[in-house]
């Protein structure tokens, strides 16, 4: 064969390969494309978009989808993770919530249900007392501001006076009307314990709790001049006034007095419009008596004596008296 021949066999043969080249380059271009070409499913929060893609793995995927992952959102499977067709990306947002708390508001995002749960998350314990709005049990929603008030009780101990009183005794030594301070009176002193409550700082409530005497207080006693005198049974009484009043008897009822002490002989029901409850008063025929009681048939200018047994006080019946108040 001369080389001329030669020549036009390899020119035919050399025109033949070129379209089986490009035929199989077609092919495996197409293969590639198929192969790389898929349909995945984006579930974000449980709404799902069908996507097809090129991309290689899931955080391929999201970047040409122009999806970001936000602070604490979880994706599955991972960023790193090879596409398959068919896949289901499945995006899950975390909650963008307030929580106020120790006089701060902080942004908090979180992939917990429960307000209990974002608390700790965030490194807020609470105290048994502390307030929590919403509660702690209630679900998380978006926007929402979680208030933590902090409840502090506790007891405090301090040192306070005791307030002194001012005794008035009479005298027919001294000129109606002028008057003497016989003694000095004194404050006392006492320890206090108080259960006091704070809500964030404030105190909100103070509650005595005790108290001990540590000084006793002094009476301050003013003497007045009286000439306002009544001698009975050899003693002069000294009172600053006197009223004639109708007066009955009554005995145990078993009950305490309207003061609260227990009956016993001395002691006077009065309408205390008329003379105040704890009055000291000398009754004539009867002697000196309290007013502690009263009773609600006692009104005006009337007077109850208590005697020890019922003989008594049939005895003593209903009669008019002179009274006389002693302070």
């Amino acid at each position: 064969m001369s080389s001329k021949e030669k020549e036009v066999n390899y020119d035919r043969g050399a025109l033949f390969k070129w379209p089986v080249l490009i035929a199989v380059a077609v092919v495996f271009l197409l293969g590639c494309y198929a192969w790389a070409k898929k349909t995945v499913v984006v579930d974000i929060d449980g709404s799902q978009t069908a996507v097809t893609t090129f991309s290689l793995t899931v955080g391929g995927l999201l970047n040409s989808q122009d999806i970001a992952l936000l602070e604490k959102d979880e994706v599955t499977p991972s960023l790193d993770s090879r596409l398959k067709k068919g896949m289901v990306v499945t995006i899950k947002r975390a909650t963008d919530l307030t929580i106020a708390v120790d006089g701060t508001e902080i942004a908090a995002r979180t992939m917990t249900r429960k307000v209990e749960d974002a608390l700790l998350e965030y490194g807020i314990s609470l105290g048994p007392e502390d307030e929590v709005e919403p509660a702690k049990d209630d679900p998380v929603s978006p926007g929402m501001t979680v208030k933590v008030v902090r409840i502090k009780t506790e007891n405090q101990v301090c040192e306070a006076p005791i307030d002194y009183e001012t005794k008035k005794q009479y005298t027919i030594l001294m000129p109606g009307g002028a008057s003497r301070v016989a003694q000095e009176g004194k404050e006392g002193k006492e320890r206090q314990t108080w259960q006091v409550t704070f809500k964030d700082g404030q105190e909100i409530d103070r509650q005595l709790v005790s108290r001990e005497v540590l000084e006793p207080p002094t009476d301050k006693i003013v003497v007045y001049g009286s000439t306002m005198a009544v001698s009975r049974g050899g003693e002069n009484i000294r009172y600053s006034r006197a009223m004639d009043m109708l007066a009955s008897a009554y005995t145990y009822t078993g009950s305490n007095t309207a003061s609260g002490a227990a009956p016993h002989y001395g002691v006077a029901a009065v309408d205390t419009s008329v003379i105040p409850m704890g009055t000291r008063l000398y009754v004539d025929g009867y002697g000196y008596a309290t007013a502690l009681d009263r009773g609600s048939a006692i009104r005006g200018n009337r007077i109850d004596l208590f005697f020890g047994s019922y003989g008594e006080a049939m005895g003593w019946g209903l009669r008019r008296v002179k009274v006389y108040v002693l302070d």
